[in-house]
């Protein structure tokens, strides 16, 4: 039992090394690449996990080479597009000035099921106002809508927008972000200046966020009551 739960301890650990290796994405947003060497990898953790006489090094080691793949093939297509074309594809329209491309569709092996239910998920939710839907490599549907359809922006309005800033949580339960104050150009001197101005401590901050024309919010704790208080 012991040694099981070590493996897969061990296995874990490199799981994550190795995902944290090839980038941060979703599961929708792998390239074929690297959804074969996703799952060639949970293949191979499953191996040392359940077969106590197999080495570790028999999963750890093609776990290795694949990430190690992985990064080389992610290296050419940024320096070749060809060969990124030639492992990835490439993005096809589906919907072209409102007129749906029949014979994409069925080289796609998509269905006007899947088409609309895509639609839907970006937005659209009448074919009449698609200008152009094009698939990307990574499976996503991208959707233009038409001018007269989309949402109008205050460009078009022609109403000056307030500038965007940027908001992050500095505090955490009352644990100090490092990274998220360097996102707002803040420092953590700053941090306790503003704490002190609000009559706040940090262990009883809950959460404190940032942004980056200025303004803060501070939500305290709330204090649970003993279940022997008096009400």
């Amino acid at each position: 039992m012991l040694i099981s739960l070590v493996r897969t301890l061990i296995m874990y650990a490199a799981i994550l090394a190795s995902v944290r290796l090839m980038g941060k994405r979703q599961i929708s947003q792998l390239q074929t690449s690297e959804l074969v060497v996703t799952l060639l990898i949970s293949e191979l953790a499953v191996m040392p996990i359940q077969q106590h006489n197999e080495p570790l090094w028999n999963g750890l080691i093609p776990m290795v080479v694949l990430v190690g793949c992985e990064i080389v093939v992610s290296l050419l297509m940024l320096k070749s597009g060809k060969f990124r074309q030639a492992v990835c594809g490439s993005p096809m329209v589906i919907i072209e000035n409102g007129r749906v491309l029949q014979d994409q569709l069925r080289r796609l092996r998509m269905s006007t099921e899947d088409l609309f239910e895509e639609l839907r998920l970006a937005g659209a939710f009448a074919l009449e106002d698609v200008a152009y839907a094009i698939v990307e490599t990574n499976g996503q549907l991208s959707v233009l809508k038409k001018s007269s359809a989309d949402s109008l922006t205050p460009k078009q309005a022609g109403v000056k927008a307030p500038e965007e800033a940027l908001e992050v949580v500095v505090v955490s339960d009352g644990q100090i972000s490092q990274n998220s104050l360097r996102l707002c150009g803040r420092d953590p001197v700053w941090l306790r200046e503003q704490l002190r101005f609000q009559g706040a401590e940090l262990e009883d901050v809950f959460i404190m966020t940032a942004r980056t024309d200025g303004k803060q919010m501070i939500i305290k704790k709330q204090r649970t009551s003993s279940p022997g208080a008096k009400k």
